[in-house]
């Protein structure tokens, strides 16, 4: 969660506000009912805040002297105001602004509040400028600094394309038409070669207006065209409507690809990818570990407990593996209360340290709930090298997981059937 300033002295508007920023998991608001409010909860967090939403009419401030506040402390604001006065809109985003919304009726203030949402998620965001244009390129920066994007910047398609080699982090490019060396629309038929809209956005931004170079940009798979005759909040809006789509694309991967309970991948995900991680050790000749991880004696818990305490050790059982596994480590749930993990580039030895240390993760870990006190343990059954298929290595870990249990639980067994470590 990230740290926002919400100061307005409307008790309605605060109210309507609060019940908005309720639905957003990613803003920690401190609210403030005045000028002398606000400047007190500032200085008592060192101005470390990462955003605002700020009425300039507050009964004790005069001049926009709350935004004064917030840009002497490089706080990122939206402003809400009534006033519709062009010079004062253009004198506020000359600062620190992000945009300045009216506050007229309820779905302002759903939009002030989603607005500020998409600017805390943009801190985490890069996004890159394809541009020969060095004015151009500096117009961009400026507005899109204001909503806190991580920016990178190319002179041309064949400078893009090295960026976007050694940065798979972007999420976003915004590119021009008529460049050197290589154009927009080459740039953007290579990139659409190698990633679908929903994995990269593509924005292409040009003076040119000849609909036919707008149709062959469109068919070859920008998700967006922007004139350069933008302005300020044109590009904003646009921007982030285009980076919220994305997120929108991921949620629904989520949706299909992670479980509901824990978040955790699925099985039907778990398969599409190792069977991938499996073909590349095969080829490479290396070994690879997969181990299956089981809550010991899972329904007495549920029977005394009760359901809702089993899923609440379902979920502590993905945050002790999340805990002690590598983020290259793939790890989903099979089921009820069992985990698969697959794992490469992890010598037998290492193997064996690594779960043994899981197990004694889950011997000493202590759940409390509102009503219980409950500790578990877990069975761990792992085969390590390279059977015939993924689906033979897993078999392989199931059995030793049923020598695990019949021996008495809260063990490591490694399937003496596994295949020689390459």
């Amino acid at each position: 969660m990230k740290k926002v300033l919400i100061a307005n002295d409307n008790q309605k508007i605060l109210s309507l506000l609060k019940i908005e920023i309720e639905k957003h998991d990613d803003i920690e608001p401190y609210f403030a009912k005045s000028y002398k409010e606000a400047v007190d909860i500032i200085l008592k967090h060192q101005g470390k805040f990462h955003g605002a939403l700020l009425d300039i009419d507050l009964h004790d401030a005069k001049d926009e002297e709350i935004v004064k506040l917030a840009n002497f402390y490089n706080i990122p604001s939206i402003i809400m105001t009534d006033i519709d006065n062009l010079e004062t809109q253009n004198t506020l985003i000359k600062n620190d602004v992000i945009n300045i919304i009216s506050k007229n009726d309820h779905s302002d203030l759903v939009c002030a509040v989603n607005e500020m949402s998409r600017t805390l998620k943009n801190y985490d965001t890069t996004i890159l400028i394809v541009d020969d244009s060095v004015i151009y390129r500096k117009i961009l920066k400026d507005s899109l600094k204001k909503i806190k994007l991580k920016i990178l910047e190319a002179s041309d398609g064949v400078e893009a394309l090295k960026i976007l080699q050694s940065n798979k982090n972007i999420s976003l490019i915004l590119t021009d038409y008529d460049m050197p060396n290589m154009n927009g629309l080459e740039l953007t038929f290579r990139l659409r070669k190698q990633y679908k809209k929903d994995q990269l956005g593509i924005i292409a931004i040009s003076v040119v207006e000849e609909q036919n170079v707008i149709s062959k940009f469109l068919k070859i798979g920008v998700n967006d065209f922007i004139n350069k005759k933008f302005t300020h909040n044109e590009i904003v809006t646009r921007i982030n409507s285009n980076l919220e789509l994305l997120d929108l694309f991921g949620q629904i991967k989520d949706m299909a690809n992670k479980d509901f309970l824990t978040g955790a991948y699925n099985r039907r995900f778990f398969f599409d990818t190792g069977k991938y991680v499996y073909e590349k050790s095969k080829r490479s000749k290396t070994s690879l570990a997969v181990a299956m991880i089981d809550i010991d004696k899972f329904k007495n818990i549920n029977d005394r407990y009760g359901h809702n305490t089993g899923d609440i050790a379902i979920q502590e059982a993905k945050r002790i593996l999340d805990n002690n596994l590598r983020e290259s480590d793939l790890m989903a749930r099979f089921g009820g209360e069992e985990f698969c993990v697959l794992l490469e580039d992890i010598t037998y030895e290492n193997v064996k340290l690594l779960f043994d240390k899981i197990k004694y993760k889950f011997q000493h870990n202590i759940i409390k709930t509102n009503q219980y006190t409950i500790t578990y343990t877990v069975s761990i059954g792992i085969c390590f090298g390279l059977a015939d298929s993924l689906e033979d290595m897993i078999r392989l870990s199931d059995e030793a997981l049923y020598i695990a249990k019949e021996s008495g639980r809260n063990r490591v067994e490694i399937n003496p059937n596994s295949s020689n470590p390459i």
